[in-house]
């Protein structure tokens, strides 16, 4: 997933991103440990997938913050 779209994404689906993402991350760890895995080098792209857009929730939530402070002064 490219940043652009996950920027275009709104908080609530963001949030949805993360919970779907990091559920096929578990999978495909337990896949791992059992030996049945096809294609393990996903994981490093579902984990960076997952740090992306807990990036970006982080950076919106920032920003709103900042903006409250900048208001009230």
């Amino acid at each position: 997933m490219k940043v652009q779209e996950t920027r275009e994404l709104t908080e609530k689906e963001r949030l949805e991103k993360i919970a779907d993402l990091g559920q096929e991350y578990f999978n495909l760890k337990f896949q791992l440990a059992t030996g049945k895995i096809e294609n393990p080098g996903r994981l490093k792209f579902i984990r960076r997938d997952i740090a992306r857009l807990k990036t970006i929730v982080k950076e919106a939530e920032l920003a709103g913050s900042m903006k409250e402070v900048v208001d009230k002064a």
